[in-house]
């Protein structure tokens, strides 16, 4: 597949999408116009509600433009020798471990490679670690402990071909909607097929699951400790294979066997069922993601997995095998080029002093780094303690997403020298550190990314870089060569980059390891420009791809796998009054801190502000109501929600999203919550589970507002987001203003605008509308004592339309304008209540409601709620 289709070569561009590890393939045109790629093996087309909408976040508003030194303008050079400066001498006075690097699996994997070249084998340090630590390093570390290397075995064919397939922590109808959709695809064409959903929560991913067991947080081990239990007492070992292949197999059944099935916080009938499905289908896909990752015990849950596949010897084959789902575009490419501060390239141990010698005799390097480096969380208190003395974070904003988010933003203002590259001006992050620098974005940068089914696709550019923006590759070269190692980084392209990664690939299978694409070593310019999507390895004269281990061969030293015997935790269960588990996770429509989806007026349309999911019993005891807001609180911080009473939590565990910002919600940053505990194999946070205080939060008062203005606003509860029109707020206090005009005025900065005031002292509602002059309400401000019902997206699209203020300030349409309702479909704006109207009409099922309103016809995300709309307000048959 080239570089530009056939269709209109001048202008699509054939690159793959920068959001979640599916790695999806996209037509993406000059104009922002955005299609699914048919052509590409990873989506065949499709998209989801993010990925259709990236036409709309390549904009340059908010975009950082130029080097910014100390909050002033600079220029490329002196910001350069700046930092070559600083590092350089960090390292002669401290010696190399004073310095890190913090950086993102959304870079490409050539970025990916310089910034580890550099720290690795230049400064001769490990002290780079990246914000895929948060997402699957416990995967890496389970696959390490079982396979000997870091080896995905096998594809997304695998959940085309499975008869079972069953999700583990994995929201994959939210957070993977294209391989969601996939599944919905392949059990339609085989309504044989099932799928398990094991999740604390019943999320929308339930919709297709023939059986939900929600598992007490972190009771995945015991869970598949009791499924290997019962696979030896059913005599359902392949004997044969584990003689073959793998060792550890007695210590592993005798730890299963001594595991009380209890502690998965599930009844034996739930087990049971499980057990008769998983043993009783021999074709098993276990797809898992971040719920079996981010916790204390991520490592041994993921080796509780890979011990039923390999006790059984699914694994490998078509339709059979673990399948580690990752959260970033690039988690596995960084993988690949030892991303991880306790990894080498292709996938070399840094404790292996031959490993390290091999590489820098392929780099030939003056150094090579010795040890492992600090991992994300012991690298931030590395930060706080003094002992990082210069510090580069590379796209990726650790002030929002790392635990304890409030220290590490302590740290990184700590740090005496710090440096941010990113597209954003503001940041969480980038307004802590001393020098911003200006990176090329999607859409405008060249180079691969590899998806979790091991596929490589290339990022290609459509769009001029802006302003001084650089890739970021170039930006680390220009540093190297500055501190005096120009000829090793004197590439002058990625394709030159990945040149010589993929020639030196084959150091790994020098050493008997998996990754290889030595056969993609020699490709010209043009060839790397139309690179198609391909599965490594990728070896010269061989069939690229397949899978790994049906027959073997596995990565330790005795090419044998490890089962691992897996002792279960306790379940988590706060005791003390008013208590909770804290689970962390995403929304369909928003991506790790929003600095691309919040430019989105239609993503952030459909959860607009941040929320607690809590059960209604507990609502209860706590004096919430549905549409209040709930302040949560741990020794590390606190945040204030707005408060979605749902009987699909647990009773005592609470769910947020964990996207929210001091940008758009600075009462709504969830990581300020979380303790900074960590798997002690991995080093990956838990930020799945934590214990928190609830409370009602005692509001006076509540406000929405809609405005074609930007807002700048302080009060104890602020949730911005994009509109179609402008912004929105939400906003709440607990001493009213005392001139309700004049705060408006000062929140949106429409001091010019002629003000429509409404005032009812009695009930305390408030009302102010706000007109240019030239008739058009710019402003609409609703406040009440209790939560204002107001219709909010008729109450935004007033904005810019000469409406008569009175009328506006209805809240309500009239008759001739129906309101929408809440965006339940974000690829086509549809709206609830015009879904509830098409059911009155006669829609009743999923499509044909897409076939009357679109909805659920593009990327089939919001397929669940229009099911379960239609399962709440279909008419009722009267029993006989």
């Amino acid at each position: 597949m080239a570089g530009k289709t056939s269709q209109n070569r001048a202008e699509i561009t054939c690159t793959t999408c920068p959001y979640c590890g599916v790695g999806c393939g996209v037509l993406a045109g000059q104009d922002g116009t955005i299609k699914g790629d048919p052509d590409h093996p990873a989506n065949f087309g499709r998209l989801c509600s993010k990925g259709s909408a990236l036409g709309e976040t390549i904009d340059l508003e908010g975009r950082l433009l130029h080097p910014m030194v100390h909050g002033k303008q600079a220029d490329w050079d002196s910001t350069l020798d700046l930092i070559a400066g600083q590092f350089s001498r960090a390292i002669r006075d401290h010696g190399p471990d004073s310095v890190a690097f913090y950086v993102s699996g959304q870079l490409l994997t050539e970025d990916y490679y310089v910034a580890n070249k550099l720290m690795k084998g230049y400064m001769g340090s490990a002290n780079i670690d990246t914000n895929s630590r948060l997402c699957m390093a416990s995967s890496v570390a389970g696959h390490k402990r079982a396979f000997g290397t870091d080896t995905v075995p096998g594809t997304y064919e695998d959940l085309d071909e499975a008869d079972l397939v069953v999700l583990v922590g994995s929201n994959l109808a939210w957070c993977h909607p294209v391989l969601y959709q996939r599944l919905v695809a392949a059990k339609q064409a085989r309504p044989d097929m099932r799928v398990v959903n094991i999740d604390p929560r019943r999320t929308a991913t339930c919709d297709i699951a023939d059986l939900h067991l929600p598992i007490a947080p972190d009771g995945d081990a015991a869970l598949f400790n009791a499924l290997l239990a019962e696979i030896s007492r059913r005599g359902a070992v392949d004997k044969d294979y584990i003689s073959a292949h793998v060792n550890g197999f007695d210590a592993a059944i005798e730890a299963a066997q001594a595991c009380d099935p209890a502690l998965s916080g599930l009844n034996a009938e739930q087990i049971n069922a499980f057990c008769d499905m998983w043993i009783g289908t021999p074709k098993v896909v276990t797809v898992y993601s971040q719920g079996v990752n981010q916790s204390i015990c991520g490592t041994d849950k993921v080796n509780a997995i890979i011990n039923c596949h390999l006790a059984t010897g699914r694994i490998g084959r078509a339709g059979m095998g673990p399948f580690s789902v990752t959260g970033q575009p690039n988690a596995m490419g960084g993988r690949e080029v030892g991303g991880l501060a306790n990894m080498l390239g292709w996938h070399l141990d840094i404790e292996n002093a031959d490993h390290r010698a091999a590489v820098q005799e392929a780099w030939d390097s003056p150094t090579i780094c010795t040890h492992a480096g600090l991992k994300a969380v012991d690298l931030f208190e590395a930060c706080a303690s003094g002992k990082i003395k210069a510090l580069w974070i590379i796209s990726t904003n650790p002030a929002v997403s790392l635990p304890d988010a409030g220290n590490v933003a302590e740290a990184i203002a700590n740090v005496p020298f710090t440096v941010v590259t990113d597209i954003m001006a503001r940041t969480d992050t980038g307004d802590l550190v001393d020098v911003l620098l200006p990176a090329t974005g999607w859409g405008e940068k060249s180079g691969t990314v590899t998806n979790s089914e091991r596929r490589i696709s290339r990022q290609r550019p459509f769009l001029e870089a802006p302003g001084a923006a650089r890739p970021d590759w170039k930006i680390l070269c220009d540093v190297a060569a500055r501190m005096g190692w120009a000829d090793a980084f004197d590439y002058q392209s990625a394709a030159d980059v990945f040149r010589e990664y993929a020639a030196l690939s084959n150091l790994g299978t020098r050493f008997g390891r998996d990754f290889d694409i030595s056969g993609l070593g020699d490709l010209t310019e043009a060839e790397y420009d139309a690179l198609a999507p391909v599965q490594w390895p990728v070896r010269k004269g061989e069939t690229p791809g397949g899978r790994f281990f049906a027959e073997g061969g596995f990565y330790h030293a005795d090419g044998r796998a490890k089962m691992l015997a897996i002792t279960a935790p306790q379940c988590v269960s706060p005791e003390a009054e008013n208590t909770f588990v804290l689970n962390s996770g995403r929304v369909r429509d928003h991506w790790h801190t929003m600095t691309r989806t919040g430019k989105s007026a239609r993503l952030s349309q459909h959860l607009a502000e941040p929320f607690a999911e809590i059960h209604p019993e507990d609502a209860f005891a706590l004096g919430l109501r549905d549409a209040g807001l709930v302040k949560l609180s741990s020794r590390y911080g606190t945040a204030t929600l707005r408060a979605l009473i749902s009987s699909k939590v647990a009773r005592g565990e609470i769910f947020v999203p964990m996207h929210w910002t001091a940008q758009f919600a600075p009462s709504g940053r969830i990581n300020t919550l979380m303790a900074p505990a960590v798997d002690p194999v991995s080093g990956q946070p838990a930020t799945k589970g934590g214990a928190v205080k609830a409370e009602a939060f005692g509001a006076r008062w509540y406000a929405f507002l809609a405005t074609s203005a930007a807002i700048e606003c302080k009060r104890p509860y602020v949730a911005k987001a994009r509109t179609t029109t402008g912004w929105q707020a939400e906003i709440a206090g607990f001493k009213p203003p005392e001139d309700w005009e004049q705060d408006l005025r000062d929140i949106t900065g429409l001091d010019a605008a002629s003000a429509t005031v409404i005032e009812d002292a009695a009930s305390g509602i408030v009302r102010v509308a706000l007109t240019d002059v030239a008739g058009e309400i710019v402003a609409l401000f609703f406040a009440a004592p209790d939560p204002v019902a107001v219709a909010r997206a008729f109450a935004v699209s007033l904005i810019g339309t000469q409406t008569p203020a009175f009328e506006a300030l209805a809240g309500r349409p009239g008759a001739d304008r129906p309101d929408p309702g809440a965006v339940v479909c974000s690829c086509f704006n549809v709206g609830v209540n015009t879904l509830k109207s098409a059911i009155a009409e006669g829609a009743d099922t999923v499509d044909a409601l897409g076939a009357k309103t679109c909805a659920g016809t593009n990327c089939g995300s919001c397929k669940p709620e229009l099911a379960a709309l239609l399962t709440n307000h279909l008419p009722k048959v009267a029993a006989e």
